[in-house]
This record gives C-alpha cells, sequence and structure tokens, in this order.
C-alpha cells in the first residue's frame, strides 16, 4: 500500500509498507541468519564531524514522491557516491524504499563498495523493526534513520538497541516540539551507548512540501548535547549558511544534489556556506 503525496496518512502507509518487507525478507533468512551476516560484515568507518561545526549528509535517491523522477535510471550511484565523498560530505544518505523512492538494499551496498571507507553510509528509511537495522549493518551501513513520528516509544527503544547492538550511528527525525522532546529522552537514555543526531524535517506531511521558516521556528528547541541536522529545504549555499547560524551543525541534502549539473560543486559550496554561518552565527 502506499499514499499518494498528498495524503495524511503519508507515514503510516510506509509503515505498512515496511512492516510487508519485512516479513518477506524474514521468509528468506531469519534473525539468526541475518544478525550473524551483521556480525561477519566489516565494521563500517565511524562518523567523523569536521571541527569546523558544519557538516553536509549528501544523499543518493532515485525519486522523491514530492519532487518526481531524479535520476534517468542507470546512473552509477557508486560514482556519485565517490563524488559527495570527495568533495567533503561526512556521511551518504542512501534511500532504500522501494515503492515511493525507487530504492533497494542493493543501492546501499553499491554505496558502501564504492566509499571503500572513506565516509560512512547511511540507510534512509521507513525502519519498523530491528531486523531492518541488522539489514542496514549487513549491507555495510554505518548509521540509520530513526523516524519518530511514525513509532510507538517501544519501538523507537527496540530500534536503538539493535544500532547499540550493530554500533551503527542513529539519526533521529523530528517534525515538531512534540517529537524533539521525545528526542531529548532518547538522548538521556542512549547518548552514552551510541552516536545520536537529531534531524528536524520541515516537510508538511500532508503535502509533503517544504515548510518555509520551520527549521528555524524549532532551532531553539534543539538538544543542545548533540549534533543537529537540518533536513529537507536545503537548496544551494544561502540556505545552508542561514541554517547554520540558527544552529544547525549538519544539512541533509537530497533532491538539490540529485538535480544538480555539478554535485561536487554545490556540495563544497554547501559546506562553505554552512561553515561561514556558524562562524556568524
Amino acid at each position: 500500500m502506499s499514499a499518494a503525496p498528498d495524503s495524511p496518512d503519508f507515514l503510516a502507509a510506509m509503515a505498512q509498507s515496511s512492516r510487508a518487507r519485512v516479513a518477506r525478507a524474514r521468509a528468506e533468512r531469519d534473525d539468526a541468519a541475518l544478525q550473524a551476516l551483521a556480525r561477519a560484515t566489516p565494521e563500517p568507518p565511524p562518523l567523523r564531524l569536521s571541527s569546523a561545526g558544519f557538516d553536509l549528509i549528501a544523499e543518493v535517491k532515485r525519486r522523491s514522491p514530492a519532487a518526481g523522477q531524479l535520476d534517468a535510471g542507470g546512473e552509477d550511484i557508486g560514482a556519485r557516491a565517490r563524488d559527495y565523498a570527495r568533495a567533503g560530505a561526512a556521511a551518504i544518505s542512501v534511500l532504500t524504499e522501494p515503492t515511493r523512492f525507487d530504492g533497494e538494499l542493493a543501492h546501499l551496498a553499491q554505496v558502501v563498495q564504492a566509499l571503500a571507507g572513506s565516509a560512512p553510509a547511511m540507510r534512509k528509511d521507513f525502519l519498523v523493526d530491528p531486523y531492518q537495522v541488522y539489514e542496514a549493518r549487513a549491507a555495510g551501513a554505518g548509521g540509520v534513520l530513526v523516524i519518530l513520528r511514525m513509532l510507538e516509544p517501544q519501538a523507537v527503544s527496540a530500534l536503538l538497541d539493535a544500532a547499540v547492538q550493530t554500533r551503527l550511528f542513529v539519526l533521529l527525525e523530528a517534525f515538531d516540539e512534540a517529537d524533539l522532546e521525545f528526542a531529548a529522552t532518547l538522548v538521556r537514555d542512549y547518548a552514552d551507548r551510541l552516536p545520536l543526531l537529531a534531524g528536524v524535517n520541515c516537510r508538511d506531511l500532508t503535502t509533503l512540501q517544504v515548510v518555509p521558516g520551520r527549521l528555524e521556528a524549532l532551532a531553539p528547541r534543539l538538544p543542545r548535547n548533540i549534533p543537529c541536522v537540518a533536513e529537507s529545504g536545503v537548496e544551494n549555499g544561502a540556505d545552508a549558511r542561514r541554517l547554520a547560524a540558527a544552529g544547525y551543525q549538519l544539512a541533509l541534502v537530497g533532491s538539490a544534489l540529485m538535480r544538480a549539473g555539478d554535485r561536487v560543486s554545490l556540495a563544497s559550496e554547501l559546506l562553505q556556506s554552512g561553515r561561514q554561518g556558524r562562524r556568524c552565527g
């Protein structure tokens, strides 16, 4: 099942689809076999943030429900990931959701292989089950995204416990003040056990369009003891500079980089401008 972009139940539909994927995967490989594979997978590189105060998580995604098709198909996503890393990205986010983003786990494995340890890859998906955290680790990922709005607290904790076991970093994705309050409790409970980032996604969950000003409006509520990420709505250096000055230490950028004629130049511009914003903010 997949929701239309204007559906208010987008996350619920994505969660349902994700659970169906887990059931199919589990029928082919049980939890014990997957965990053994994850343990046997070489350790990914750690997430290292720059002392300059602003970093980039550059994203590989073929399609977006809001932006439509972002590549022509057949693109060498490994070469794209290497370009992002060469430009200075701290991590590469890889969409693995198939129904609305044309992603797959194989894309994550391709990116990991292409990066060859130069930067960690992060699985970006609508994770609902610890099984998917082990899938990410078995594919070579160094981190995962966890969408706080989509899950009950116990389910979020189960994902974070799996991340502790697999030694992955976690980006906690928030949409509003309530999500950020929940993130703060998770930081208190987990920050001494695994690397955490707190992100704000500024898309409206009904229209999936960027909400102007949301990132700045929520900046005062960001956790102050972990790095915070501006997600969506970062198109150019001016955006990066503005959000860095508002208090964000990273930006996660997907569609703008996927559409850019020169992705290396845009990534470099985002980093340079964000670091200027941190110095001025």
